[in-house]
């Protein structure tokens, strides 16, 4: 269990869990878990933390195959500028490692901005809190959960 999962269990949302054998030698985990769980990479998400200029973290929730457009998170947020998080901010903050990072169950719940095309799927699937493993709720749950705000921020 992680602390993802248990965040989804609680809320008692329905979820199913995901787990593959991650590979140390990939350098795209999103798309490393599309690709070994048969799923459409359109409906796998990662999770990036970004810094906006007044210093303050959030979360942009993007499909892999995507890129989070500084510009348009910065925009979402009322800030005038972000970029992407130093990684030991980021693993403090949150509390899980890098490719492993979830929208769900952080250490400190930061603001998260999730891509409006989410909306088109019945599920997504997002990071369950450790490299390897996946879980895939209904995209209003995810919002729900993270009290997210859907916006278009892919470029």
């Amino acid at each position: 269990m992680t602390p993802a999962i248990n965040i989804a269990k609680k809320a008692k949302i329905a979820y199913k869990v995901h787990e593959y054998i991650h590979d140390p030698a990939s350098e795209s985990y999103g798309l490393e878990a599309a690709e070994k769980l048969g799923i459409d990479d359109a409906r796998v998400f990662k999770t990036l933390v970004v810094q906006l200029d007044n210093k303050v973290l959030a979360v942009g929730v993007v499909p892999v195959a995507a890129m989070l457009s500084m510009k348009l998170i910065a925009k979402a947020a009322g800030a005038k500028k972000a970029g992407m998080a130093d990684k030991a901010d980021v693993e403090r903050s949150t509390g899980y490692v890098l490719g492993g990072v979830s929208p769900l169950g952080q250490k400190k719940r930061l603001r998260t901005f999730i891509d409006a095309s989410a909306r088109q799927y019945d599920t997504v699937l997002v990071s369950a809190g450790r490299r390897g493993l996946e879980i895939e709720l209904c995209p209003t749950d995810l919002q729900a959960l993270t009290d997210g705000d859907i916006a278009e921020i892919t470029q």
